[in-house]
């Protein structure tokens, strides 16, 4: 819608669970966003009182018993995370009720995470013998510092929203009630931007995550220039000039 590309998780009744039928959705979703030049943006949103609360248990115990299976089991909900990552587009998540385990891997691999100012954040792995299958283990250091992470993760405990925000893991905080139109709204922002442009920023701020500081600032130093020389760049700068809103192709 005008721009915006938007996937519902649609299970409220198992609590939003993760399932592989769920992350093909999702991929196939984000495979018609990215195709799709009109789309500049996507929010990620959920139904019922919860957004998610993890993998889907059922379809965990069917795999369990053979090898191979979980692990192709956890290496499609790992592809398709790292779909977000990559994606030119970016994606803003909007958060209410529970976010835990797989909810919260999910989570993190937005670019931006509104949420309900009732929400609660979390990863019970720990209390239950096991341990994060898609990303929190590397992805909740990455976001809150080493510290932070192992505390939530070995606690097991639940975060309410002033706390995730404190620690980075949220990036807005909005009453339930405004979530989704504040989350469509920031998208819509973004959706004015260079489409180029922003799957640049995206790709270099992810980078930092993985490369050393000089390694980055090359890279940085590459798109940069590719960038300037492009047909967006030219279009902002005189949009610049001429003190105008940019329209970029």
């Amino acid at each position: 819608r005008g721009g915006l590309g938007f996937i519902e998780l649609s299970k409220p009744e198992r609590f939003n669970c993760l399932s592989k039928s769920m992350f093909g959705a999702i991929e196939a979703a984000l495979d018609q966003f990215e195709q799709d030049t009109a789309v500049r943006a996507v929010v990620l949103t959920a139904q019922g009182k919860n957004f998610c609360t993890g993998a889907e248990l059922d379809e965990v115990d069917a795999v369990s018993g053979s090898e191979d299976q979980l692990r192709e089991f956890l290496e499609f909900g790992h592809r398709v995370l790292c779909r977000f990552e990559a994606s030119p587009l970016p994606i803003v998540a909007a958060v209410q009720g529970l976010c835990l385990a797989g909810g919260l891997e999910l989570a993190l691999a937005c670019d931006v995470i509104f949420a309900a100012d009732t929400a609660r954040f979390g990863d019970q792995h720990a209390a239950f013998g096991l341990i994060p299958g898609w990303g929190n283990s590397q992805r909740l250091p990455r976001t809150v510092g080493l510290q932070r992470a192992l505390d939530l993760m070995l606690s097991a405990k639940w975060i309410d929203v002033a706390t995730a925000q404190q620690w980075g893991l949220v990036s807005y905080s909005v009453s339930p009630e405004e979530l989704v139109d504040k989350a469509t709204e920031y998208a819509n922002s973004l959706a004015d931007r260079s489409r180029t442009g922003i799957a640049t920023i995206k790709s270099l701020a992810r980078r930092a995550t993985e490369a050393d500081l000089q390694t980055g600032l090359r890279e940085e130093i590459g798109a940069a220039v590719k960038i300037l020389r492009g047909m967006d760049a030219r279009e902002g700068l005189t949009a610049f000039r001429e003190r105008r809103i940019p329209k970029f192709a």
